[in-house]
This record gives structure tokens, sequence and C-alpha cells, in this order.
């Protein structure tokens, strides 16, 4: 699958975050091997078709690559097709998925890497593709990560290694992840870095995916319980908001449940997902109706009441989307008269 998209790139920040020099859309390259991971493919692939769907203006495209492009197959029996490397990729970010052999010469990228990150990508390496790239440049003095089992061959093979049991670890532009399951949480982290995180957890919801897990975050074999944020107040706070859409409560209700000031929530909110309490129950509020827009039949005026706005839902939907919920939903409807029928999960 292909999309074009301006030249966007994104350079980290303190704290592990990233910032975009401009607005997406954000075109993603997805280099696949011979007996890629069809887990991990999925993992990235999904929750940025569930952004696109989520936010009315979407924001994603990508394109499918390998070394020699035409079909390439998963360990699974399916096969994709993917075009070529590129010398001039447009692409922001790029995710190297595994392939369970973490000594296939295939995943030995490094003037691909190179290629991606002198135009200012960002590298996302999945489990044994951080291991290829652990091994062949790992001795830069850097902590990075790779899934439990790799690391303990490692270990074996090198002696010395000391990979860390976090979901990922970032180093610049590379972020070296376990990879599997956890692609998930290290795409919902991107994709709230780059629009919201109120998007962020909408599409965490869509997948059942309860808990959005940090890169800190251990492997789940060492027994961590993992939260949303990493902040039990922050947590319960997204909970209340989570079980009170419809009537939304007042943030000094909420606060007064959790014990703390508001100062102190605001101060959270603004740490942990760069945002304030309002605005993340606001926009969270927004992407449900959104949801609901998309996938029911209920009227415009029904689905701003189930959203907690009484009033003036139609103005602030397209102050926020730019665009109306009445253009949206015909939109939508005209789409999908062209495609057939189409599964409410699309």
């Amino acid at each position: 699958m292909t999309g074009s998209a301006p030249d966007r790139s994104i350079v980290p920040a303190p704290g592990g975050t990233v910032v975009s020099r401009d607005k997406g859309p954000w075109q993603v390259d997805i280099l696949l091997a011979e007996g890629f991971v069809l887990t991990e493919f999925s993992a990235v692939v999904e929750p940025l078709r569930l952004a696109n769907r989520v936010l009315a203006q979407p924001p994603f495209t990508w394109t499918l690559r390998s070394a020699k492009g035409g079909p390439v197959g998963c360990r699974a029996g399916a096969y994709v097709e993917t075009e070529t490397f590129v010398a001039r990729s447009d692409a922001a970010c790029v995710f190297v998925l595994g392939n369970t052999d973490p000594d296939c010469p295939a995943l030995s990228m490094g003037p691909v890497i190179s290629n991606y990150r002198s135009r200012g990508a960002k590298v996302y390496l999945l489990a044994e593709a951080a291991s290829r790239y652990i091994r062949d440049h790992g001795r830069d003095g850097a902590q990075h990560t790779t899934h439990w089992e790799n690391a303990t061959l490692m270990r074996e093979r090198m002696g010395l290694f000391d990979a860390s049991y976090a979901l990922a670890s970032e180093h610049g532009q590379v972020v070296t992840c376990a990879g599997m399951g956890a692609t998930v949480d290290i795409v919902l982290t991107l994709i709230g870095q780059l629009t919201s995180a109120a998007a962020q957890m909408t599409v965490a919801n869509i997948l059942l995916h309860d808990k959005v897990r940090d890169y800190a975050s251990l492997q789940p074999f060492s027994g961590v319980k993992p939260t949303i944020t990493g902040d039990a107040d922050l947590d319960q706070a997204i909970r209340v908001m989570q079980d009170n859409i419809e009537e939304p409560l007042p943030i000094n209700e909420i606060v007064a449940d959790l014990g703390i000031s508001t100062r102190s929530l605001e101060r959270k909110f603004k740490t942990f997902l760069g945002t304030t309490p309002n605005g993340f129950y606001r926009e969270m509020r927004l992407n449900k109706a959104n949801n609901l827009l998309l996938n029911t039949t209920m009227s415009v005026r029904e689905i701003g009441l189930a959203c907690g706005f009484s009033n003036g839902f139609s103005t602030l939907y397209k102050a926020f989307f730019g665009v109306t919920p009445f253009s949206l939903r015909k939109a939508s409807r005209q789409s999908q008269s062209n495609r057939g029928p189409r599964n409410p999960a699309d």
C-alpha cells in the first residue's frame, strides 16, 4: 500500500517525545524482509489506519518497501506487495520489522537506515531488526532494547551485552523496540506525539487496548503492571473521563474525587500529555462523536447529546476538525457507496 505526502520530518525533543517540523500528513515507510512478523505488520498499519478514521483530516500515509520490491511473505504464509527502497524518501518515520531470525542478512540495513536518518526521519527497529542493529552498531555506548528472547541469545553470544528490558529505548533518531505486541504501544505513542493524546486514546479504545505503555515500561514477562500514563492520579482521571462521556463531569469534581488540586492535575496533563484536562476531555468526546458519525445512523443532534454537547456541537466540531459533521457523514456515505458494503471496524 502506498501514499504520497509532502516532505515532512520529525525530530527528537527533550523527554523522548517527537516534535514535527510541520503539520501532517506524515509519510511512514514500512520496511519488510522475507519472513516478516505478521503481528508487527498489523500492529504498525492498523493503528495508523484507525487514526486516519478517527480524525477528519487523515494524518498518515504509508508505503511498504523491501530490498527488491514485489511480493514479500510472512511466516504465517500471507504475502504483501512492496516497492523498492528509494534514495530520497519523503518519510517522516520508518519502521523496520523483525522476522524471527536475528541472523537474517536482509535485516542488516545500515546504509538504508543512515539514508533515512540523513533526511531527518525517525527510525523504529522492531525485535530482530533491533537485534541486528545492536549487533552491527551496538558498541556506541547507548542503551538499546530488543525482545527479551533475543536479548538472552545476544548475551550468550556477546558476553558483555546489556540490553534493556524496557519496551523501547530511544537514542537520537533511532528507537530500538521489543516488537511483537508492544509494537502497538510504540505506534500509539507516535500517534499521540504527532496528533493528540485524545486521538491516541480513541484509537487505543477501538483496538480494545486499555493501557498505552510508555517506552520505560518493562516487557511483560518481568511481572510489572503497566499503566496508561505512568502516573496513578492521571490514569484515574482519564478513566473517570472515559466513564462519563455523555454527561461530562466538571474538572473540580474529578479532582475532588482524586483528592488532589486542580493545579496538580493540570500539571500532570501538561507534563505527560501536553494538553489541559478540559482540552483532553473535550477532544475525547469529539473523537467519540466522529466515530458515531461514521459508524451509526444516529442523527447529528443525537450524537452531540451522546457525547455531552447539549448545544453548539456542529460549530465546535467544525472548529476542531475543519469540516461540519453533516459534510463528513455525506462524504463518508458517498465513499462507502463507491466501495460497496463496509465492515463497521474499517
